[in-house]
């Protein structure tokens, strides 16, 4: 089986949303850090992101699960 991407591409994390309209922005690397990217996902949605060359931070608005090599964190408002 082919492989899809290589050894020095970014880690990945995953957000699952537990509301509607969780939004998560990409951040750029460099002398000014921009937003770059915006995605709303709703209720059950899980997006799959990337850090890159380009993305430096990814921020994360709202009641969401993420996951990364370090675990579960929960977002927003959750106790």
């Amino acid at each position: 089986m082919e492989k899809i991407f290589s050894e020095s591409d970014g880690d990945y994390i995953a957000v699952k949303a537990l509301e509607q309209g969780i939004t998560v922005m990409g951040f750029t690397r460099g002398d000014e850090t921009r937003s770059h990217h915006v995605e709303k996902i709703d209720k059950g949605d899980v997006l799959l992101l990337q850090f890159t060359q380009k993305t430096s931070a990814i921020k994360i608005k709202g009641n969401a699960e993420v996951y990364t090599k370090f675990g579960k964190i929960l977002s927003g408002n959750l106790i």
